[in-house]
Parts: C-alpha cells; sequence; structure tokens
C-alpha cells in the first residue's frame, strides 16, 4: 500500500480495537492540554495575531470565540498546545504529532460532505499520526539537523485535508510536497539552548499542511516530498497499516519538557521513598544524557524557560511534592525555597545515558543530605514511559486537572464527548463545547 492510498483508503474496520483505544487516550490527552495552555501569556498573544492577520469565519478560537480561517485556527490551537508543554511525544522523532493533528482533525470537520462522525474522525486522526511519525522519522534519518516537530507534523495535517476534501491521488501528492517545502524546518536544540515563545513548531507545521492541502485541490503544485518519495526513505513506509505509530507514542505527567522528566522522577522516588523534606537538602547530583543535560537554564525569568529548564524543575518538584503547570509560572519562578535548592542541583553529562540516547531516556539521581547520608535513585525512565504507560484512569484524572478552568459542568460534558468521541455522530459538538457560551 502506498502512503496516498493509505490516506485515503484506511478504514474504521482497518484499525485494530488497541490502537482505536489509544487513538481516544491521545485525543483527550491533547485535549486537556489545549485547555490548560490556554491560560499562558504565549497563547493569550497568538489568538490576538490570528485574530487580526488570518480572519475569516470558517472557524473558532477555542476558549476564546474570535472567528478566523482554518489555517489560522490551526496555528492557533497548535501553539497554545505547545504553550504547555505536557502533550503526548514519540521517541524515533524525539517529538509531537498530536499538538498538530488533533487541531487539524478538528478544525477540517467542514471540509467533508456533511458531519463527520466519530469513527470517521478517529480514523482520520490514525492516519495522520502515521503519515507525520513516519515522514519524521525519514526525515531525521536523512536531514543533517534535528528539526521541531512541525517539519514534519504539516505532511500529517496535508494528508487530514487530502482525506476530508476528497483530492484526488494526483492532488495529495502535491499536497504533501507542498507541505514538506514549506513546513517550518527549525532547528530545536536552539529553542533549548534559547528557551522561549518559538516552541516546537507545531502550531506554524500545522498551517502549513492545511495550507498545502487548500492550494492543491485548486491546482497549486508542488515537488515531491522527499521525506516520502525518496529511494532511501521506502523502509519507513514498508508496514502501513500494520504497525500503528499511535502505539509508540507516551504521555508526560509533568508540564516540563520531556528529557527532564527522568530525573524528575529520580528525585520524587527517592523523596518519597525516604520521606525527605527539601530542607533535609545538602546537595543534589543528576547524571543525565546530553540533550537533558543541554537544558541548563537555572533561574528562569518566563515559564518557556521553566519547562526547557531541569535544575530548575527538580528544584520546585522537591519543595512542592508535584510538578504542574502552576509550579512553573508567574510567582512561582521567583519562590526563595526553590531557588536556594537550584543553587545545589549538579548536573552531570554522562556517556553511559548517552549511549543508550535516544531509544532510552535514562537518568540517575543523588541526593546528599544534611545528616550525612548519600542516596541513590538508581536508573530511572520517566513516569508513564512507554514500558509502564498510565492507566485510563490516570490519563483521565490529568485531563480533569488541566480543564478546570471551565467550570465543572461544562468541563465533564467535554470530558464525556472526546473520551467517547467513537460514539458521535457528528464531532463539531466537541468545538461547540470549547466555545464560551454566549
Amino acid at each position: 500500500m502506498t502512503l496516498i492510498d493509505f490516506i485515503h483508503d484506511v478504514t474504521w474496520e482497518d484499525i485494530p480495537e488497541d490502537v482505536r483505544e489509544q487513538a481516544r487516550r491521545c485525543f483527550l490527552d491533547t485535549m486537556g492540554v489545549a485547555v490548560g495552555g490556554r491560560v499562558t501569556s504565549l497563547t493569550d498573544i497568538i489568538y490576538d495575531f490570528v485574530a487580526q492577520a488570518y480572519g475569516g469565519n470558517q472557524a473558532t478560537l477555542w476558549m476564546d470565540g474570535r472567528s478566523c480561517s482554518i489555517p489560522g485556527v490551526v496555528l492557533a490551537h497548535g501553539m497554545g498546545i505547545d504553550a504547555l508543554d505536557m502533550h503526548d511525544s514519540c521517541r524515533p522523532v524525539k517529538g509531537h504529532a498530536g499538538v498538530a493533528q488533533v487541531p487539524a482533525a478538528l478544525a477540517t470537520l467542514g471540509m467533508g460532505n456533511g458531519p463527520i462522525d466519530g469513527e470517521e474522525f478517529l480514523t482520520t486522526l490514525a492516519m495522520a499520526y502515521d503519515v507525520s511519525i513516519r515522514s519524521g522519522t525519514a526525515l531525521h534519518a536523512t536531514a543533517c539537523d534535528y528539526h521541531t516537530s512541525g517539519a514534519w507534523n504539516a505532511l500529517g495535517t496535508a494528508a487530514i485535508v487530502a482525506r476530508r476534501m476528497g483530492l484526488s491521488k494526483e492532488q495529495t501528492r502535491h499536497a504533501l510536497g507542498i507541505a514538506e517545502y514549506h513546513g517550518p524546518r527549525s532547528q530545536m536544540m536552539r529553542c533549548i539552548d534559547h528557551p522561549t515563545m518559538l516552541k516546537d513548531g507545531s502550531g506554524w507545521g500545522a498551517m502549513a499542511g492545511i495550507s498545502a492541502g487548500m492550494m492543491a485541490s485548486a491546482g497549486f503544485t508542488g515537488a515531491p516530498a522527499i521525506t516520502v518519495e525518496a529511494p532511501e526513505v521506502e523502509e519507513y513506509y514498508a508496514d502501513l497499516g500494520q504497525r500503528w505509530s499511535l502505539m509508540i507514542q507516551y504521555f508526560k505527567p509533568y508540564a516540563v519538557c520531556y528529557w527532564a522528566q527522568p530525573a524528575i522522577a529520580c528525585a520524587l522516588s527517592i523523596q518519597k521513598k525516604h520521606n525527605l523534606s527539601h530542607a533535609d537538602i545538602k546537595a543534589v547530583r543528576v547524571h543525565t544524557f546530553h540533550e537533558s543535560f543541554r537544558l541548563a537554564t537555572r533561574f528562569p525569568k518566563t515559564t518557556e524557560e521553566a519547562q526547557y529548564s531541569l535544575p530548575f524543575p527538580i528544584a520546585a518538584a522537591l519543595v512542592h511534592g508535584r510538578l504542574d503547570y502552576p509550579q512553573i509560572h508567574g510567582d512561582a519562578l521567583n519562590d526563595q525555597t526553590v531557588i536556594d535548592l537550584v543553587h545545589k542541583v549538579e548536573l552531570i553529562d554522562d556517556d553511559a545515558f548517552n549511549a543508550r540516547f535516544p531509544a532510552d531516556r535514562l537518568s540517575r539521581v543523588y541526593i546528599d543530605t544534611n545528616d550525612g547520608r548519600t542516596l541513590d535513585s538508581g536508573e530511572m525512565r520517566s513516569l508513564w514511559d512507554l514500558t509502564a504507560p498510565p492507566t485510563n484512569a490516570e490519563l483521565i484524572e490529568k485531563f480533569r486537572n488541566l480543564v478546570k478552568p471551565l467550570g465543572a459542568d461544562r468541563a465533564a460534558k467535554l470530558e464525556d464527548a472526546v473520551w467517547n468521541v467513537h460514539q458521535l455522530d457528528d464531532v463539531d459538538v466537541i468545538n461547540q463545547l470549547m466555545i464560551p457560551p454566549a
């Protein structure tokens, strides 16, 4: 099966039951983060920008109500989800697919002939994850730099438009080519070394892909997508429809970069095992892999710097016993107790862990106490790693914590619609629940 055939021809019946459930889990998790991310300054800025620059009445901004174009709304929603670094991720591409594919799948519901039901919606989402992850894996295997997720997310969102609009195979080929050519090939490590609101490029990738599909439908042509058609990437598409990229997505319990999460899990495990107070700590030594070591911002001034830090979130987690958004933004960044503990955190670039990256993301933490003990976490993966994923109940609890700003009644309705999306006759009800009541 070619990728273009897969985009158009895959059906609900082709998808195994475990993949269907994983699609619901990823959808729930992403929608929770979308609501949680709305409180950030980044989202305020991008919403105002999109409302001014991408006018239209095709779509509505979530938790806002202003109308704009479909490319504009996926730019805003993708960046809004990215604003809270808590959404699903994937090791082979070292990035995120749902952040672009979920907003695109919801924004394009009106492009079809009539309502889109839940089974078709989840089928489209499963297809888009596959297109994104496979093209992203091909990109990282053939390009000389490590690019943000927007570079390959663009192909997934273009595929969504191609399926929704019923593009011909030739138009779909052009859509993928346009999306790849215009997708943001931004360098991820620049954002790691200099954390700002740039984040992971997924909003721009979503917008580029949506635009590519719409342009291709009008006859715009594009060069063949290298990450799809080059002979050297053929292996990445050989098992289409047999191995599903949704099944290698993992979830994040903490609102920071995934590379920081193994070390946070180590520190919290020591604290819990030994009933340790932050006041008992003399020093914290963190052995980790190089990419995690690069999260070196010690005293963040913004939530973006905190989300791409390692010393600060470890200290915040040890002080508060948890790490959610309230611990990494606003006045929490000036918490003197946390800052004092940050001074005691040492990062060590460990070659043993480097050799096992990216297949494994491991860390090990030693805590020296004021009474002379040295406590060792042992090497650990992040909580909710692929080897021990969260239960449905844990993901639902995370969702509920994130959607509290909606109010109890609206949050409950959204949870029911999202978790049971496969039973809906018209998925657009979810968009309506994400818009403030008149």
